[in-house]
Formats: structure tokens, C-alpha cells, sequence
């Protein structure tokens, strides 16, 4: 009799289920604020230095992160292309994280290291030079634009307040590390940090994009 009240009551039907899904959702969620797997830095986890900071600032607003996720699933199709699986812990440093879930391009949070500067540069510039078959688009104005290094050190003192342990040298210092770089410098230095804590077992071949 009580449920068939619910059922003809759509308001109090919308307010149990709101309740349900809350009461749901908070025993999912909360017990992962007190998991070291989820709230702790894997050991080889390091934070961004100023020039990678300033890559992936210019790696977001490109767009880059709407066309490749950063994150591997733990399927084997997926570990055999890109390396080892993704873990909670290589994330902890990223305000905000960029897992992303559409591929139009390969995943890349195994990329660092598998391919060399000069091939980077090559493919920001015009990516069918180095993959024939990419619709990606090319970005040559990164390698115009000029960074001045100005508010580098404030995106350093805004991520320590999130957790990440900047120095106070890291914050002074950072404008001068990044001063007078190329964009296309700091976001083939972005590039080439991801991964960088899985190193040892990212080294299987990613395809192109």
C-alpha cells in the first residue's frame, strides 16, 4: 500500500530517490578521501616543473585534452598500446586532472620519452609530415608566441595551496626558468613528462595521431 503511494505521488517519488542516489553516492565516495591508494603520491610522482606547468596550461587552452584522454584503462588492448595501466596516485599533483574520455587521438599518458623533441616539434607543426593519416590540426603559432613568464610563479603558489610541494624558491624562481621560451618548448616539455612515473613500464610503442 505504501509503495503504491510512492508510485502515484511523482513528488515524493522524485524527493526518495534523490535521497536513494545521495545515500548511494556518499557510500561510494567518501570512503575514498581515507584510501592511500587514492589520496596519496605514487613514490616516482614530482610535480611539474615551470615550463611543463606552461605546457599543459597551453595544452588545455588548445584543446588538446577534448581529442586525448590521459588515461589507460586496465585492458590489455590498451596496456599492450600504451603501458601500464592508470593508478589514482599518478594523479594527485593534477588540479585539474585531464583522464578526458574521447580518443579521437591516442591516449597519452604514457607518451614522455617515446618519442624525441624534434618529432614533437615536427607534429605540433604539421602533424601529417610525421603521420600521414592525422586529422589532427597543426598549432605553428606555438612557435611564434613568446612566453613572458609573469604569472608562472602565481600558477606554482595557487597549485601549493592545492598540495603540491612547491618551495618558496620553486614559486620566486619560475617566471626566470620559463622567461623568453617558445610555446611549443613548454608543451613538448609537458609532453614529454607524461608518464614519467611509470617510466619503466611505459615502453610499449603508442600509435600515432
Amino acid at each position: 500500500m505504501n509503495h503504491e503511494k510512492v508510485e502515484k505521488n511523482i513528488g515524493l517519488m522524485g524527493i526518495l530517490i534523490i535521497v536513494a542516489i545521495s545515500f548511494g553516492g556518499l557510500a561510494e565516495i567518501v570512503p575514498l578521501f581515507f584510501l592511500k591508494d587514492t589520496t596519496e603520491p605514487v613514490a616516482t610522482l614530482r610535480p611539474y616543473t615551470p615550463l611543463e606547468m606552461e605546457g599543459r596550461d597551453i595544452f588545455i587552452r588548445e584543446g588538446c585534452n577534448t581529442c586525448h584522454t590521459q588515461m589507460v584503462r586496465p585492458f590489455r588492448a590498451e596496456t599492450e598500446r600504451y603501458g601500464h595501466y592508470s593508478v589514482a596516485g599518478e594523479d594527485v599533483y593534477e588540479h585539474p586532472f585531464l583522464w578526458g574520455s574521447k580518443r579521437t587521438g591516442p591516449d597519452l599518458a604514457r607518451v614522455g620519452g617515446r618519442y624525441s623533441d624534434e618529432w614533437h616539434y615536427v607534429h605540433l607543426m604539421n602533424p601529417r609530415d610525421v603521420v600521414p593519416e592525422s586529422n589532427m590540426p597543426s598549432f605553428p603559432w606555438l612557435d611564434e608566441n613568446i612566453l613572458d613568464g609573469e604569472l608562472t610563479g602565481k600558477k606554482l603558489a595557487a597549485m601549493r595551496i592545492l598540495g603540491v610541494p612547491y618551495s618558496d624558491e620553486d614559486i620566486a624562481t619560475a617566471g626566470e626558468k620559463v622567461k623568453g621560451k617558445k610555446e611549443i618548448e613548454a608543451v613538448i616539455a609537458y609532453l614529454q613528462s607524461l608518464g614519467h612515473e611509470h617510466a619503466s613500464t611505459s615502453n610499449s610503442s603508442a600509435g600515432g595521431q
